[in-house]
């Protein structure tokens, strides 16, 4: 029996009836999850987006499997950034109560997502720092990633729309951006102590490369290496002004 998923079906109001039509599955296959059986993939996602939570918090054996067993801060990884599910990018961005923090080429993908740009907004509003790196489109670091991609003058190009998208949260207190001409090795999305890091590979444009979501633990120094990456980005960028 899995007692912490009927717990959580059960804080949610969810029925197994509710859950069945939501993932499109029969009730019966439901029923058999409460009784211990691991769901695929696909439906341990939707599953921890219906209550809210994370998939190693509803199945914590899944957290020891594999090689994150010997690494404590990997929560999950994905092959590739389209595999995170949406509602994980607007949930670790809505749970922030300190800081915020993203650092990108163009994060296109999140600037033309309104419901995101409404989340960054609020937290803002509610006293959470908002800090957004984004590159430089005139710099030769966002040239050369173009180049790489295979997608030459579209990369600048894809930067200054980005900029446009993000823009008007600059009109709200709290909220900074900077422009930065580094290479990148990664791209990072950090919430308070939760970190989402897209890998960049040579030749692979950043959707399609790796996605690793680290969590702070006191006993490694993982996700600091990033973060103290983040932070020597943001003192070398320039402030971009509204």
């Amino acid at each position: 029996m899995n007692d912490t998923l009927r717990h959580a079906l059960a804080d949610a109001r969810l029925r197994e009836v509710e859950v069945s039509t939501a993932l499109s599955v029969d009730p019966k296959t439901v029923q058999r999850w409460i009784a211990g059986r691991i769901p695929q993939r696909r439906h341990r996602w939707a599953l921890a987006d219906l209550v809210g939570q994370h998939e190693f918090d509803l199945w914590p054996d899944l957290a020891h499997g594999g090689a994150t067993s010997h690494c404590p801060e990997i929560r999950a990884s994905y092959p590739y950034r389209g595999a995170v599910p949406r509602e994980a990018w607007h949930r670790l961005f809505a749970s922030a109560e300190r800081e915020i923090g993203v650092l990108v080429y163009s994060g296109l993908f999140l600037a033309e997502d309104v419901e995101i740009i409404r989340i960054l907004a609020d937290r803002a509003r509610s006293g959470v720092r908002i800090r957004v790196l984004l590159g430089d489109p005139d710099s030769p670091a966002v040239a050369s990633r173009g180049a790489e991609e295979g997608i030459a003058e579209a990369m600048p190009a894809k930067v200054r729309n980005a900029i446009v998208h993000y823009r008007p949260l600059l009109l709200v207190d709290g909220v900074e951006i900077r422009l930065h001409a580094t290479v990148l090795y990664n791209s990072l999305f950090r919430a308070d102590d939760e970190l989402l890091v897209n890998t960049h590979v040579h030749g692979v444009a950043a959707a399609h490369a790796p996605v690793l979501h680290l969590r702070a633990k006191a006993e490694s120094d993982l996700m600091a290496t990033y973060l103290d990456s983040f932070e020597r980005v943001w003192a070398t960028a320039t402030p971009h002004a509204a």
